[in-house]
């Protein structure tokens, strides 16, 4: 088992930055590829980004690159999202999520072992 928990979130007003961050337990983090997803009332939860194990790839959905940067820390066993020029359209409840391989970019929900409770991110216009 693997336990997320993310922190970070809060409200910010459009054209701000805030860094997530989700802290890792129970198993080796370095075994897993991580991603941030979101999920905005009423729609669908969505993929914003992919890390793999090592650190060495990411990926970006195209609404957030550019603006978004992901990153990890094994040695803490956790990954982080840092968010700039942040939009209302970004208003949304963050969540992070490990997949137990080390093979390549993942972006659907389905494909995901662990999720953390979530974090709610709110930008005002």
């Amino acid at each position: 088992q693997v336990q997320l928990v993310e922190s970070g979130g809060g409200l910010v007003q459009a054209g701000g930055s805030l860094r997530l961050s989700c802290a890792a337990s129970g198993r080796t983090f370095s075994n897993f590829g991580m991603a941030w997803f979101r999920q905005a009332p009423g729609k669908e939860r969505d993929f914003v980004s992919f890390i793999s194990w090592s650190g060495g790839f990411t990926f970006y959905a195209d609404s957030v690159k550019g603006r978004f940067t992901i990153s990890r820390d094994n040695a803490k066993n956790t990954v982080y999202l840092q968010m700039n020029s942040l939009k209302p359209e970004d208003t949304a409840v963050y969540y992070c999520a490990a997949i137990s391989t080390r093979s390549g970019v993942r972006t659907r929900i389905g494909d995901y072992d662990y999720w953390g409770q979530g974090t709610q991110v709110t930008v005002s216009s």
